[in-house]
């Protein structure tokens, strides 16, 4: 299986990703690290005494993540909207500083086959089942009996709702001007009593060390608990990862969610949501720029599925 494509995609977002801060990389991210059990279950075990320096930050951290399981390698959260978004709110209450993301059929055969991609994934604190292949696939191989997947745009538009309630202001980070100041007016209107601490669209390029220094600091800044980053599979997930140490607050990783809810892209009608044909509605939008994509990822995801069903792995 040629994974070409894959491995462009992924080498250009390495390329024009924004530059990571020189110290949100060499400490180790908790006092646990997550591996994989006997019965594929993704759980906590010790990692080295250098984690020693973090118990106090761990002592504030109360949050339980929902437990990941292998799917093609990959480890997925089993996890529903109710559950995401309750674990996600309290941990933006907190600042814990923590990432989230949401894997598409698209994003998990990236991950599945780019042993690099795979590695800043297994970092995430929660990945969710956002296509519904992922969610049957899930379902299938472990029997998690989840009845719905855990779609960004909608759980981003949940948390707004329940971030506006709480109390617990949002940041937005990615896309372009214009999608940005259509976003922040959309969720101010529906979503009441939200407060937007900040919004930004960075330039489409790597971004020098005093600008990455910046723009952490307007984001810490701003005292935003959920930082959700709209720049798209696998940019948005490489800089949630640089950046997992820096940043005060949960980051999520939500790709489209920006152009839906600003109304400048479509989402596809509920039913064909349900059925796993979002990429359908989304390739008669784009057929130009979307027909080689889903070509390759259609074509991925069945000899994955294929290898997974007749050898178990």
């Amino acid at each position: 299986m040629d994974g070409a494509l894959l491995s462009s995609e992924l080498a250009e977002a390495m390329t024009d990703a924004p530059a990571a801060s020189s110290t949100t990389m060499a400490a180790p991210r908790t006092t646990t690290a997550k591996t994989l059990d006997a019965d594929n279950t993704m759980t906590a075990v010790a990692v080295s005494s250098a984690s020693v320096a973090s118990v106090a930050d761990a002592a504030v951290n109360t949050v339980l993540w929902p437990p990941k399981f292998d799917v093609f390698g990959v480890g997925i959260s089993a996890t529903s909207y109710d559950d995401a978004e309750k674990t996600i709110l309290e941990a933006a209450r907190q600042r814990i500083s923590a990432t989230v993301t949401h894997l598409s059929a698209h994003g998990l055969c990236i991950a599945a086959r780019d042993a690099a991609f795979r590695k800043v994934i297994e970092t995430f604190d929660i990945v969710a089942p956002d296509g519904q292949p992922v969610r049957w696939a899930l379902n299938k191989f472990h029997k998690r009996g989840l009845t719905d997947r855990c779609y960004g745009p909608e759980l981003m538009i949940r948390l707004c709702r329940s971030a506006a309630r709480a109390g617990v202001s949002i940041y937005l980070y990615g896309s372009s001007p214009d999608v940005i100041e259509s976003l922040k007016a959309n969720l101010i209107s529906r979503c009441p009593g939200l407060t937007i601490a900040g919004a930004e669209s960075p330039p489409f390029r790597a971004l020098s060390q005093p600008e990455t220094d910046e723009a952490i600091a307007r984001i810490n800044d701003s005292g935003a608990g959920l930082i959700f980053i709209g720049l798209g599979c696998p940019r948005q997930d490489l800089f949630a990862a640089e950046h997992r140490k820096a940043i005060k607050g949960v980051q999520l990783a939500v790709g489209a969610a920006f152009d839906f809810h600003a109304g400048t892209k479509k989402m596809a009608p509920a039913w064909m949501q349900k059925r796993g044909l979002e990429w359908l509605f989304r390739l008669t939008q784009e057929p130009g720029r979307l027909w080689r994509r889903y070509a390759m990822i259609h074509s991925m995801f069945l000899y994955l599925l294929t290898r997974r069903l007749l050898l178990g792995r």
